[in-house]
């Protein structure tokens, strides 16, 4: 199957107190402003017109994950597929004006999904003044679903995306699209639908301790890390924004070369602690506050 989505395109989110979400991007993360109005604010960590998208809201929540295909006529194709695959189609007419085609739909599970054309980006403009970190790109999204097995046909039958490793009890697994990263979404097996985290790529581990060292001045910690995963082999950090939501920032991830010679790995072992370096290489466990985390998705009318 030919992969119709590359790789994540924003996030979109609902946010109360959008000015102390903004701070905490800007002043924290490193991203910067590229649009805002009364309704709206967007983000970036790069050249692109938006990675992040705060909605003002009266509730903190995730509103729709956004998928980049390459061209209109893949965009055309995922959105053929859609009905197919069990899910509805919300629109067909692009949610940011930065962006020149797409398709939204929900699945049965309460999940919202744009498949869209690349975001418009200015391939020279990507460096900026910052106090924050300033990551590379946003690089992945972990969802929650209360049934992985039927989201992951979902996105394998719209979107082409392919499953790279999960748990043997389906309570974790990974995606990966065509530009080959280890996943661009992972899933995460919850009560309901949800956000686990957003992921924006740092390419030098110096950052994490500025990461750490700005968390403090704002009085602020690292939920978890920094460490190395085992599936993606990525290093890793998490801490929480204004909004509650959980940001990783995330090292560069393993390369899946060849479909034709890649099987997905099946992690057999669940048994904790004794699983601990099956999911990752430095031998941290994951805190209770990580396994037990959601962030709500927005109701779907």
């Amino acid at each position: 199957m030919t992969h119709i989505v590359h790789a994540v395109g924003h996030m979109k989110v609902n946010v109360v107190d959008p000015q102390a979400v903004t701070r905490d991007a800007t002043e924290i993360l490193g991203l910067h402003i590229t649009h805002q109005n009364d309704r709206q604010t967007w983000l970036s960590s790069n050249g692109r017109a938006a990675e992040l998208v705060l909605i003002h809201a009266d509730e903190n929540s995730a509103h729709t994950i956004g998928l980049e295909a390459l061209t209109p006529e893949l965009v055309a194709e995922a959105a053929s597929r859609i009905e197919a695959a069990g899910c509805r189609i919300l629109s067909r007419e692009p949610s940011l004006d930065c962006i020149a085609e797409s398709v939204t739909f929900a699945t049965p599970e309460g999940l919202r999904f744009e498949v869209h054309t690349p975001i418009r980006n200015r391939t020279y403009g990507r460096r900026y003044p910052t106090t924050g970190v300033g990551p590379n790109r946003i690089d992945h999204i972990n969802l929650i679903t209360p049934d992985p097995a039927a989201t992951r046909a979902q996105l394998e039958a719209i979107g082409g995306l392919r499953l790279s490793e999960r748990m043997v009890n389906d309570s974790l697994s990974w995606m990966y699209g065509g530009n080959r990263q280890h996943h661009v979404l992972g899933l995460v097996r919850g009560r309901a639908a949800g956000l686990h985290h957003v992921s924006f790529e740092f390419l030098e581990f110096n950052q994490y301790l500025r990461l750490g060292d700005i968390l403090d001045q704002f009085g602020r910690q690292l939920l978890w890390g920094p460490g190395r995963h085992r599936p993606g082999d990525n290093t890793y950090a998490y801490y929480t924004d204004a909004s509650g939501m959980m940001i990783e920032c995330s090292g560069v991830m393993a390369q899946i070369a060849d479909d034709a010679d890649f099987t997905a790995n099946v992690i057999t072992n669940l048994e904790r602690p004794g699983n601990v370096r099956d999911m990752n290489v430095w031998g941290t466990p994951a805190p209770l506050e990580w396994r037990e985390y959601f962030h709500p998705f927005a109701q779907i009318a």
